[in-house]
């Protein structure tokens, strides 16, 4: 089976379903330490904390997911501060999780 980080991000405009929760735990098993969360709309989507030995490192590993972010033209939600980093990603015209948010995940897991 082909690895996640090397398929390509595929753009979403919607019309498509998301994930169901079994969908979801299926593509959670080929990535590493991700945690599937809820938001208040019951909305589907993954998260992961780094953590890192100061605030530069913390930095530098933020620019490389903002590079990989618009070359895959996906872009995740990041907060960041000295020694972490937290991802957290969906697909928000779907309103919840699809295969490039996994892709996406494998990608950052390679930094």
């Amino acid at each position: 089976m082909e690895d996640l980080a090397d398929k390509k991000c595929i753009p979403c405009e919607g019309g498509i379903p998301a994930f169901d929760i079994k969908e979801i735990h299926k593509y959670l098993k080929k990535i590493d330490g991700w945690d599937v969360l809820e938001d208040k709309g019951k909305n589907y989507y993954i998260e992961k904390n780094f953590k890192f030995n100061n605030y530069l490192e913390s930095e530098k590993f933020v620019l490389s997911v903002g590079k990989i972010a618009e070359i895959e033209g996906h872009h995740p939600d990041i907060t960041f501060g000295w020694g972490y980093a937290k991802i957290k990603i969906s697909t928000h015209a779907i309103n919840g999780l699809a295969e490039s948010d996994f892709v996406l995940a494998a990608k950052i897991d390679k930094i």
